[in-house]
């Protein structure tokens, strides 16, 4: 049979047309738009670049921590920074009686607010898990900001008070320091 065949040929432009509208289906169905045109330049004017978009606010962004003038200061800081980098791990409601754990943690800084090392001071009797999800809170959370100005050690201890749900409040949020 030869390459021009009109029967063979015309099959062969059917898959190829049926191919190309289901390509086009999955281009229209796809979760990003296409790219707007960039329109032609006016004749004369100079071309000055578009303006980059602004990051879209994500859960893991904070803003820059302010430099703490106290440890007092620190360590309130710090407890609502773990509220603000782990949304959907806290809470900040009435404290429920009983709660699951209440791990103790002290947190020590390198100078510029950063997570040096984490000491565990008191481990839950049950539900241990919580020590680490506090842990990973933490670092989730720093830096903490410049402490450099502060008196050494750059420490700070933070209570967290886990509910059923395995949701953690810092109890320096609960007693206001």
């Amino acid at each position: 049979m030869s390459c021009t065949d009109p029967l063979r040929a015309r099959g062969a432009i059917g898959t190829f047309g049926r191919l190309a509208g289901l390509a086009a289906l999955l281009a229209a169905c796809s979760s990003a738009p296409p790219p707007a045109p960039t329109p032609a330049p006016a004749p004369g004017r100079p071309v000055s670049p578009a303006p980059a978009p602004a990051p879209a606010p994500s859960a893991g962004i904070l803003p820059a921590p302010e430099t703490p003038r106290s440890a007092a200061q620190l360590r309130l800081q710090a407890a609502r920074r773990l509220v603000a980098a782990n949304p959907t791990m806290s809470y900040t409601g009435p404290v429920p009686e009983p709660l699951l754990a209440i791990p103790v943690l002290e947190v020590e800084l390198n100078a510029d607010g950063s997570v040096r090392r984490i000491d565990v001071m008191r481990h839950p009797s049950q539900a241990k898990d919580t020590t680490q999800l506090a842990m990973d809170a933490i670092r989730r959370a720093a830096p903490y900001g410049d402490v450099s100005r502060l008196p050494k050690p750059w420490k700070f201890t933070e209570t967290f008070l886990f509910r059923d749900d395995r949701k953690f409040k810092p109890r320096t949020l609960d007693s206001g320091v």
